[in-house]
């Protein structure tokens, strides 16, 4: 018998609330694109990825809603036929990302610092919560809402709080992109960019690497012209490849990498001395680090810097429990929040959640 979209929302709910009668943990897996995400989750694995398709899209409105089982793939390929995109460049590592995974994450790519986190582009959620209710918050429309917005607090909570079926999005125009390169050192790399930043150029994306600034301009190409030439440097051809990489970790950096750490910081944070590469991204105000310093060490360097540290890839099994400590305000909310939509814990037990 072939399965709906019906039916397989009625499983997945009749599956959380077998196993919240259990008091068994679940552990939930869209397509696997970031199962080397270190977080030690335990459960029997719920699949979800066979939950997709587009359900509603209106490019004249700009929103967008799918199912969490929805390749990203296949929502910016819709997307781009009417000129649109999802405007935080979310990773899709190896192409086969989901909508859900996306949004539980959180994890957005280069543009992020520009045109905003995948947060500012949810306007409603329709999740299964760990007691196997059907909730849905939020809309299909973009409107002002009183109280708080729910649907935004699942994005970043990698599954803790619910199962994700059906996710709104806001979408935004393509625009014309250009991208420049030059060679700077990282001080004035980052004193370049966030000069620009400030300046209200029209940037949308920055990395620097191995004394290379990469600088990604978007917008009408008669202003593109005139502030690439302001900006200098060389015009690289065909640089969607090169933006590619950078977002879903296929360059050389990232694949020589034993481990990865990910360090955000204030965007005109000093240099952070540490030995190994260091690629940086968002103006300055990401950092990722691949060495093979101890986690104490790295952790008192970027905190130093009034940032914190994550430990975003390893290829050791036991860095899966190096999980950054909460301050008690935040542990707490966490405790309330997961009591709240998961009383008994049995979905995605226990991942950071990140903001």
């Amino acid at each position: 018998m072939s399965t709906t979209p019906e039916s397989e929302a009625r499983f997945l709910a009749d599956a959380v609330r077998s196993a919240a009668s259990a008091r068994r943990k679940l552990r939930i897996v869209g397509s696997g694109s970031k199962q080397f995400y270190p977080a030690a989750i335990e459960g029997d694995v719920l699949r979800v990825a066979g939950y997709g398709g587009i359900v509603d899209y209106d490019p004249a409105e700009l929103v967008l809603t799918a199912r969490a089982g929805t390749p990203l793939a296949e929502v910016e390929q819709v997307l781009a036929a009417q000129g649109q995109m999802l405007a935080f460049e979310p990773p899709q590592f190896g192409g086969g990302g989901t909508l859900g995974g996306c949004v539980a994450t959180g994890w957005s790519g280069p543009r992020r610092a520009y045109a905003g986190a995948v947060r500012d582009f949810v306007i409603g959620v329709q999740i299964v919560d760990g007691q196997g209710e059907h909730l849905r918050f939020g809309g299909r429309v973009i409107k002002n809402v009183a109280g708080y917005d729910v649907s935004r607090l699942m994005v970043g909570a990698h599954g803790a709080l619910g199962v994700l079926l059906e996710i709104s999005l806001r979408v935004v125009p393509g625009k014309h992109e250009i991208t420049r390169q030059l060679s700077l050192d990282e001080a004035s790399a980052i004193e370049r960019v966030n000069r620009w930043a400030a300046r209200g150029l029209p940037l949308s994306g920055s990395c620097h690497h191995a004394g290379i600034l990469s600088v990604r301009l978007a917008g009408a190409p008669a202003v593109l012209d005139r502030v690439g030439k302001e900006i200098g440097g060389e015009l690289v051809h065909d640089a969607g490849q090169y933006w590619r990489s950078i977002r879903d970790q296929t360059a050389p950096f990232f694949a020589k990498a034993r481990e990865l750490w990910r360090a955000s910081v204030p965007p005109t944070a000093q240099r952070l001395n540490l030995s190994g590469e260091q690629l940086i991204e968002w103006g300055g105000a990401l950092r990722w680090i691949a060495t093979d310093l101890d986690a104490p060490t790295l952790r008192a360097e970027v905190e130093a810097r009034g940032g914190h540290l994550l430990l975003f890839r390893s290829s050791r099994a036991e860095s899966a429990n190096q999980r950054p400590a909460l301050s008690p305000g935040l542990a707490k909310l966490h405790v309330e929040l997961k009591r709240v939509f998961d009383p008994y814990a049995v979905l995605n037990c226990s991942p950071t959640l990140e903001t």
